[in-house]
């Protein structure tokens, strides 16, 4: 079950409001013969790549979803850690956690007819301990403002907002649950475009490379950057004279660049 995004956080008892976790999105499943097998949201196998997880305790006929995360010194999830990890499969160096925030199966019965709060409470059953391998997500009735206000002030990666009498709708895009992002927000150039693909060229205002946009561009805004004259190029890009354009990101990188930046303005 995915996500949509809404702008704002709201006050509404009727929904439960979590911490947006920054990692990798997982299913994990234990079958009725006790093998375990893990999954990315895409549906990828991914079971040898966290061998330490291989073994949670977790009864026959469970699948469980969630949030697999590395965290940094501050005890905050560290993206880039978790994708290193990810990338280097059972070989890499940054111990993760499975941080689970719902209930697909239970006992070999679906629960997905179930509301999202009842789904809940068989999720603290299954879990009544976290451990440092495998945690239940936390949540609050409602207070989706003051609780964003305070992820927000920790620099975190936003929060999730769910209707308490949701059903788990598999593989779907629901409103039933929504995300507000903690966007982060700069004034930037565009010095350039690629040429075979589509992707804008940021630099901040001193020149130093800040990434590549390719979200939240409209194309009547395109046109004017296509049509901007051309300083220099190569074989994959264009270079033009600076426009300056504000963004929104999601953080920035150990590398110094922005993390999925988004148009929002000239």
């Amino acid at each position: 079950m995915l996500l949509h995004k809404a702008d704002e956080p709201f006050n509404d008892a009727n929904y439960l409001t979590e911490l947006k976790l920054d990692g990798l999105r997982f299913i994990y499943t234990v079958n009725d013969q006790g093998r375990v097998r893990m999954y990315s949201r895409h549906n990828n196998e991914i079971t040898s790549k966290f061998p330490e997880l291989m073994d949670l305790g977790l009864p026959l006929g469970t699948i469980l979803d969630g949030e697999l995360i590395v965290t940094d010194s501050e005890g905050k999830p560290d993206f880039e850690a978790m994708m290193s990890r990810f990338q280097s499969g059972a070989k890499g160096s940054h111990p993760v956690s499975f941080v689970a925030f719902d209930v697909i199966q239970y006992n070999g019965e679906r629960v997905t007819g179930l509301p999202l709060l009842d789904r809940k409470q068989i999720l603290a059953d299954l879990v009544p301990t976290d451990s440092s391998l495998l945690a239940k997500s936390q949540f609050l009735e409602g207070n989706g403002a003051a609780y964003y206000d305070a992820v927000c002030s920790q620099s975190l990666e936003g929060i999730v907002m769910k209707r308490k009498d949701s059903r788990y709708q598999v593989g779907k895009r629901s409103h039933d649950w929504l995300k507000v992002i903690n966007y982060e927000y700069a004034d930037v150039l565009v010095i350039g475009y690629r040429k075979e693909e589509f992707g804008w060229l940021l630099a901040d205002q001193d020149g130093a490379y800040l990434g590549i946009m390719e979200l939240g561009v409209p194309a009547s805004v395109k046109t004017w950057i296509y049509s901007a004259k051309v300083l220099n190029e190569t074989d994959k890009n264009k270079y033009i004279e600076p426009v300056p354009v504000q963004v929104k990101f999601r953080n920035y990188t150990k590398a110094g660049l922005l993390r999925l930046p988004s148009f929002v303005s000239w």
